[in-house]
């Protein structure tokens, strides 16, 4: 009986202790309800505060237009077989010979990706097509006009001088590093790993600048891969012919003139193919949309964070004052 007793009076111990701990944290709901509803006229005016706030903020930023492009590898045709074969028997003495049998657009793919965000590359592009004012003193785009808006504490257009105040050791025109840190802030490069597609987009103020801007650059890589085969090929193919002249063993000749073969069709290639690396399959076209700012996004987001700060300031004040 006594044992009974004892578990009866627990079990209303526990009961009464949860009816409690229940009270409380309806007492505690209803305190911060009271606390809020009490600072009401500050949540509000806080949250309009940063409503407005945050849509001036947008309206001040100038909208920015995004040009793509999608490519693809540029396959090697035309001799890629024979390369392969003579990769196979003969790779050994073309290496040493420092000559390439490996010669195609596809597998250097990832290579001419790499040279598009090299620091040489991109400074080599503004500098070719002059792209340093626009690049870093532009500050908008006046889209009846159609010309590009200038920060005049940069740049003075009508001495064609640079006159932006800067701190030793940088100077009023911009060193080639800060036009290549600003043009790598604008371009985006990627590729697909299963499709092996190729993305490349750049941002800027005007919808036809950027455009412009992603069409010389594919050219530009295209030309410089190019280029850069063709004077391989041409010093593999001089090499080649100086030795073949000290060769007295007629299967060597048989080798080397094989090898020269096939240099010489990379040679042709590199001459006929104006989409060397990158074959264009959605060429760069003017963007009618902005790609940013996220206007409606940023207001949401301001009127938001100034509603959760103006709750806490009110709840802070109710507990302090308590």
């Amino acid at each position: 009986m006594n044992a009974q007793l004892l578990q009866q009076q627990l079990l209303q111990q526990q009961l009464l202790l949860q009816n409690t701990q229940n009270q409380d944290d309806e007492i505690d709901l209803a305190e911060l309800w009271r606390a809020i509803w009490a600072g009401k006229f500050t949540i509000i005016i806080i949250s309009m505060t940063f409503a407005i706030a945050s849509v001036f903020f947008a309206l001040s930023k100038p909208n920015i237009y995004k040009a793509s492009a999608i490519l693809a590898p540029a396959s090697s045709k035309g001799g890629a077989g024979g390369l392969g074969a003579l990769a196979g028997q003969f790779g050994g003495l073309a290496s040493m010979a420092g000559i390439n049998l490996g010669g195609g657009g596809g597998d250097k793919t990832a290579l001419a990706l790499e040279i598009i965000k090299s620091r040489s590359f991109i400074e080599n592009f503004i500098t070719k097509h002059n792209l340093l004012v626009p690049l870093m003193a532009s500050k908008n785009w006046d889209m009846e006009s159609d010309t590009l808006i200038l920060n005049e504490e940069l740049y003075d257009k009508a001495n064609n001088k640079w006159i932006r105040a800067v701190k030793v050791p940088k100077k009023p025109e911009p060193s080639p590093w800060e036009a290549y840190k600003k043009l790598s802030e604008l371009l985006t490069v990627s590729q697909d790993k299963v499709t092996s597609m190729v993305n490349i987009d750049i941002e800027f103020y005007s919808p036809k600048i950027a455009q412009q801007w992603l069409t010389w650059l594919i050219q530009d890589i295209n030309e410089f891969m190019r280029e850069q085969d063709q004077i391989e090929a041409k010093a593999s193919i001089d090499y080649l012919t100086k030795q073949l002249a000290n060769i007295k063993v007629s299967t060597m000749e048989t080798v080397f003139y094989q090898l020269i073969e096939e240099q010489t069709k990379n040679m042709m290639l590199t001459m006929v193919k104006k989409e060397y690396i990158l074959k264009t399959i959605d060429p760069a076209q003017v963007p009618d949309l902005k790609d940013k700012p996220k206007r409606a996004l940023i207001a949401v987001l301001g009127t938001m964070l100034g509603g959760i700060l103006s709750v806490l300031i009110v709840l802070i004040r109710y507990f302090a004052k308590k």
